[in-house]
């Protein structure tokens, strides 16, 4: 059963967009109206909060654990605080089947009413069966100076609560319940992907049927903009977490669009631009001219991780409901040196780069990742468990289904930005490997160093080192750094995954390509 929520000063139910943006205006500080005319609020926290994050438990989980009775105690202080507070109670659902769909509610502090409001964008809206399953209890005003940036984040999967503490990020309302239907749709049988999705319509498909593409990344590596670029007038679906199921079948979980604004071009991210500057929009962290509104979106003075929020129906987009099975996975890789722009995958060589889940770190993860090459299982930091049972699930779903799975590099070839010797892979680029992918006019043959596939020719792409980055170190002279390149990473593969006691064999044994 769920717990009754804490008692408060006050309690508002579901309050107007209206009516939050009036509480922003009047008790926020740090607000300013842009020249959208909607509002940016610039947060003291700044990404996600991993080190503050425990999941409540009295066994190991594979994850950083807090005693129940330690938690108890500081869930014991945020009620003690809730009490004195005005509180806003927000009620909806992630996903919008109601086969599927979860009952979830944030209550929040009515002084923080812009994360109420993001949120509300993000939910489908309750009905008369509403009911709640998830449950967030967020207080940005309740400092824990004991912990890192005197934020804690508490997930309890035995209760469906998670409490927040100390943070004003809004990233940890809509991960609060992300972070728990991982674990709900484990249960059922499927697997939560931190993924875009985007359909492409029958009339632009060869055999005439609508197709269905997932998008897996970290935060910051081209998620958001491979979902929302036109690619053959093809439809955002949603930005986020999915289910993926036995069979194929998708089901996704939010209603609105949760994006990073920095580098936000009108030519480069249309969809998401045209989402971002509309006055019922919302922004965080944005740079934005305190005296005359004016947004600037390549401003990271004071951080590379400003967000925006809106609805998916302020953008042209595809209803989450009644989607047809998935036909392609794109595994976003931010590499900087001999990932190609595009490598087809048999599906146990599949498994192995989702359990790598080797990118660049970025901004969204905070300074401890920004700019380091990390490996995250997945490319999903909110798994509840130790992540073979996220490999594996991954790996039983493919015998059930038939996805074509495709790693995409979203950054360089031959050496960092700066190195006049790389090579950049451009969104234009990542698009007309889309457009290839579905026209099925890509000429393969197997890389000999990793054992995938790469591409000979593409049509839309004429630099064929983009394609086979072995060409590029050998057109330089660089075949001794390719090869010592090549063995190191193997090398690190390899260890890596024989840190994962449970993961199935042939997900390891297929890292040697």
């Amino acid at each position: 059963m769920t717990a009754p929520l804490p008692p408060a000063r006050s309690v508002t139910v579901d309050p107007s967009q209206e009516q939050l943006r009036a509480w922003v205006v009047e008790h926020m500080p740090n607000v300013v109206e842009t020249e959208f005319g909607n509002l940016n609020y610039t947060a003291r926290i700044l990404a996600r909060l991993t080190p503050s994050t425990f999941f409540v438990s009295d066994v190991e989980t594979g994850k950083p654990v807090m005693s129940r009775a330690d938690a108890a105690a500081y869930a014991a202080k945020q009620d003690a605080y809730i009490a004195e507070q005005d509180m806003v109670e927000l009620r909806g659902y992630i996903g919008p089947d109601p086969a599927f769909r979860t009952g979830a509610r944030l209550y929040m502090e009515q002084r923080n009413a812009n994360v109420v409001a993001m949120q509300q964008q993000l939910y489908f809206p309750p009905d008369d069966a509403w009911t709640p399953e998830f449950t967030i209890i967020y207080t940005p005003g309740l400092r824990i100076p004991e912990h890192h940036e005197e934020c804690l984040i508490l997930v309890d999967l035995d209760t469906w609560t998670t409490r927040v503490m100390g943070s004003d990020y809004f990233g940890e309302s809509k991960m609060g319940g992300l972070r728990m239907w991982n674990r709900l749709v484990h249960e059922r049988g499927g697997l939560a992907m931190h993924s875009g999705a985007k359909t492409f319509p029958a009339d632009a498909t060869p055999d005439g049927e609508e197709r269905l593409a997932l998008i897996i990344g970290l935060s910051g590596t081209g998620k958001t903009t491979t979902t929302f670029r036109d690619v053959r007038g093809s439809l955002p679906v949603q930005d986020d977490f999915i289910a993926l199921m036995p069979d194929g079948t998708v089901h996704t979980t939010e209603n609105g669009c949760f994006a990073k604004s920095y580098g936000l071009d009108p030519d480069d991210e249309p969809t998401i631009h045209a989402g971002a500057t509309r006055p019922d929009a919302w922004l965080e962290s944005v740079a934005v001219d305190a005296a005359t509104g004016k947004v600037d979106f390549f401003d990271d003075s004071y951080t590379a991780n400003g967000r925006v929020t809106f609805p998916l129906a302020n953008i042209r987009h595809r209803d989450p409901r009644d989607l047809p099975r998935a036909s392609y996975l794109f595994i976003l890789n931010r590499n900087a040196d001999l990932i190609p722009a595009v490598a087809r995958l048999t599906p146990e060589q599949a498994a192995t780069y989702f359990m790598l889940g080797e990118t660049e770190g970025t901004s969204a993860g905070g300074a401890h990742e920004a700019g380091k090459k990390l490996r995250v299982p997945g490319t999903n930091p909110f798994w509840f468990e130790e992540e073979s049972s996220m490999g594996n699930r991954f790996l039983e779903l493919l015998e059930t289904c038939d996805l074509e799975v495709y790693l995409l590099n979203t950054g360089r070839i031959g050496g960092p930005e700066g190195d006049e010797r790389s090579k950049n892979v451009t969104i234009a680029t990542s698009a007309a490997v889309q457009d290839g992918i579905i026209d099925g006019t890509i000429v393969w043959e197997t890389d000999p160093d990793f054992g995938y596939e790469v591409a000979v020719s593409c049509p839309g792409i004429d630099d064929v080192e983009l394609l086979q980055p072995s060409r590029l170190y050998a057109r330089q002279g660089r075949q001794e750094e390719y090869a010592d390149t090549v063995d190191a990473l193997k090398r690190a593969r390899r260890a890596y995954l024989a840190g994962f006691d449970r993961l199935d064999p042939r997900v390891a044994a297929a890292a040697d390509g």
